[in-house]
């Protein structure tokens, strides 16, 4: 048994701490073996409505709209990940909070690693905001890399 994932769940949205992630997914990837798989979180519609009123027409719209983008984001992170050697096994997308989907997601995939970019938010704001990935760091069943 090693003491090395053999799948590794790479936590993305676009910021440039994911992006320092993603190149940390990467090489633990190209240097374990192990394989990764980047997922992407949108908001629920819920969240998107905040406190305006939308027809369903224009919700439809705005989440198919947001859909067809954060699967053209995860296509250009696989690419970007596998030209930086590591082994891209798949890719998802999900809808809900950012943190719970990621603890969900890592445990149905089994995987050994979570990896997570963070922002380095202030006390004050997460002590209002909370963070994702201190949220995942207390919730997953597994290791959790955090790159800043």
């Amino acid at each position: 048994m090693s003491i090395f994932p053999t799948k590794i769940l790479l936590a993305t949205d676009g910021s440039e701490e994911a992006r320092q992630a993603a190149q940390a997914a990467a090489e633990l990837s190209k240097d374990t073996g192990s394989e990764v798989h980047i997922a992407y979180v949108l908001p629920s519609p819920t969240e998107l409505r905040g406190h305006h009123v939308y027809s369903q027409e224009v919700m439809r719209s705005v989440l198919e709209q947001a859909e067809g983008e954060a699967r053209s984001f995860l296509e250009e992170q696989a690419k970007q990940l596998g030209a930086s050697g590591g082994e891209v096994a798949e890719t998802h997308l999900e809808t809900g909070e950012p943190d719970k989907e990621i603890v969900r997601l890592s445990e149905e995939l089994g995987v050994g690693t979570i990896v997570i970019g963070s922002r380095g938010l202030g006390a004050v704001r997460r002590a209002l905001m909370g963070s994702v990935s201190e949220s995942v760091i207390r919730h997953a069943h597994c290791p959790v890399f955090v790159v800043r």
